[in-house]
């Protein structure tokens, strides 16, 4: 499988990791991680909005180009970046978008080669890019992968690649005697991705850099055997990374917290729940506890037991004295002298409810 690298101005994609159980986790404490990525994506057989070749570029959360085998042309997908990149920037990245597409449709046959394949449905993905962290901590990889399983990685340090089963072993062993082409990586990795990076954050500044508190609301409802769900949902935050866990007595449940994850919330913040399962017998104070980079000290929302029965219990209230109060009025019409009781005489069952 030969190699066409990308120079600093290649585009970068998606890589978003979300850690899904226990408590969701700000990566890095409090301090920004900032990302910028490449991602392809090749089938062997495309079909309706699936392209056999899929490129997109992103920095941090923000798609900021794509390119399709379909369009055969990379497109801007951020208003900041069209307006800090010419013509030139355009067409040199479908330039290397079309040399990567030559590539990837030679690695197809190679890879069906390697594991004895003919036919069927097939996928590679490719991704590499960097890490920036407010400390100035920088980290790069390259990983790819077939058939949605690990093929080979890019250990810089060395300047060698990492096999993940023995089909891989093949290319490895003829990955590493390219001794050139694996300086070329480290060298990008190292000295170029950053650099373009730095230079993206500043172009989207106001949206890449911004800073939006979370609001938190919590709930509970009945569980199994006696148990109570407590749910706590935070939403419109940004950036993405977030802590969030339940507390029993000011101390941390973690290893009971459970989150399905953060979801986009449409409006270009996010948001995610957490639960966890109590014994409401056992008489505790339960709180939400967040910790963002937008809070300059964590926040707690508390729980408290049947806090979410007195709307509802004011509003059968409010409706049982309001229907006694027409009942009463419906009875003393009724005794008016020359008045018979009648349904006439109730709203909605007369034409009250109905235009003339």
């Amino acid at each position: 499988m030969g190699r066409v690298l990308p120079r600093c101005g290649a585009a970068m994609g998606l890589a978003l990791r979300l850690l899904l159980l226990g408590a969701v986790v700000l990566r890095g404490g409090h301090s920004r991680l900032h990302s910028w990525r490449i991602f392809h994506t090749v089938v062997s057989q495309s079909g309706p909005g699936l392209p056999w070749h899929r490129y997109v570029g992103c920095v941090d959360d923000q798609v900021i180009f794509e390119y399709s085998s379909e369009k055969q042309r990379v497109e801007p997908r951020a208003a900041w970046m069209t307006q800090n990149e010419g013509l030139e920037f355009w067409d040199h990245q479908t330039f290397w978008a079309r040399r990567w597409e030559a590539w990837f449709r030679a690695s197809l046959n190679t890879l069906r080669e390697l594991y004895n394949q003919t036919g069927g449905f097939h996928i590679i993905q490719m991704i590499l890019g960097c890490d920036l962290q407010e400390d100035n901590t920088t980290w790069g990889f390259y990983q790819d992968s077939y058939n949605e399983r690990d093929f080979l990685a890019f250990d810089k340090e060395t300047m060698t690649w990492v096999a993940a089963d023995i089909g891989a072993q093949i290319t490895k062993r003829r990955w590493d005697a390219e001794v050139f082409d694996n300086q070329r990586w480290k060298h990008y990795l190292e000295e170029e991705c950053i650099p373009w990076l730095r230079s993206s954050l500043e172009y989207g500044r106001e949206t890449l850099q911004r800073k939006v508190r979370p609001t938190a609301r919590v709930s509970d409802r009945s569980s199994h055997d006696g148990l109570t769900t407590l749910s706590c949902k935070v939403s419109g935050f940004y950036p993405r990374d977030i802590t969030v866990t339940w507390l029993k007595n000011e101390e941390s449940r973690q290893q009971e917290t459970y989150s399905e994850g953060i979801l986009p919330s449409g409006d270009g913040t996010y948001q995610t729940w957490v639960t966890m399962e109590i014994d409401p017998k056992i008489k505790a104070h339960y709180s939400c506890h967040m910790e963002h980079e937008s809070l300059l000290e964590p926040l707690s929302v508390s729980w408290e037991p049947n806090n979410n029965l007195i709307p509802t219990v004011a509003g059968v209230i409010t409706a049982v004295v309001l229907i006694g109060g027409i009942i009463g009025v419906v009875i003393w019409k009724n005794r008016l002298p020359g008045k018979e009781p009648g349904m006439e005489e109730f709203p909605g069952f007369a034409g009250h409810c109905t235009p003339a």
